[in-house]
């Protein structure tokens, strides 16, 4: 059995059953979140975006598509080598740990979408990753952290049920644990037997504050869905907050 828990996301999000497990997930929404976001933002024209944890790329691509110079990493090679098939002269991808800056002082914007966040075991690189946003940030540039609404996903929590794609049936275990969201899959695939766990930090509004004082970084704005209307703490979906 393969079983993985130590650094989930990076062994998790490498593999091709992530990829197969998440694959109808909305990109119509994510797209109209991107051109609400860039409105509201007032990004220059060609300005430079980075896209921090971006997957195999679909949202830096879309960004490109709107006119921006956009730059996506992520921790996930197979990922990346994917999103390297899109590039051009304007659009580029590399690995990069997210914890660590990248080209300081130089983006208008820096992006972390979906829920991105909060997975580290060690407490010590969330705070890491928004002073890292902050160092890529130039002089008038705008952070943005697009997370779950962690109140509003534990009140909603489903305990447990079975997605079949592409023949695989994916059994997933939901619960609340040390402060974490966990989600336990279980499937088998090409006659193996896996396991693998997601867990993200159950992070309120007040834990961002917090680490957002800490890094010297101020929040601008809150937004409770992709629409960017207002924040509720109870029955927002999203907490998208906006910060320099």
């Amino acid at each position: 059995m393969t079983k993985s828990t130590q650094q989930w996301y990076a062994s998790w999000f490498d593999t091709p059953y992530y990829h197969i497990l998440y694959k109808d997930r909305d990109y119509t929404e994510a797209q109209m979140f991107m051109d609400n976001l860039t409105n509201y933002l007032n990004v220059p024209e060609h300005g430079e975006i980075l896209d921090l944890a971006c997957g195999k790329g679909r949202h830096s691509v879309y960004l490109n598509s709107l006119g921006y110079k956009v730059t996506g990493v992520d921790l996930s090679e197979h990922s990346i080598e994917h999103a390297k098939q899109f590039e051009n002269p304007s659009l580029k991808f590399e690995v990069h740990d997210m914890t660590e800056p990248y080209h300081p002082n130089t983006f208008d914007a820096v992006f972390n979408l979906f829920t991105s966040f909060g997975y580290f075991e060690d407490e010590n690189c969330n705070l890491k990753t928004i002073e890292a946003i902050k160092a890529e940030l130039n002089e008038y540039g705008i952070g943005v952290i697009d997370f779950m609404n962690s109140n509003h996903v534990i009140k909603n929590l489903v305990d447990k049920d079975t997605k079949t794609v592409e023949g695989i049936d994916f059994h997933q275990k939901r619960y609340v644990n040390e402060g974490y969201i966990i989600k336990d899959i279980s499937f088998e695939a090409d006659g193996q037997q896996f396991e693998f766990q997601e867990r993200v930090k159950a992070f309120t509004l007040q834990d961002f504050e917090n680490l957002f004082e800490k890094a010297g970084v101020h929040l601008l704005d809150v937004f409770g869905d992709y629409k960017l209307r207002k924040y509720h703490t109870e029955t927002s979906e999203r907490m998208i907050m906006i910060f320099k």
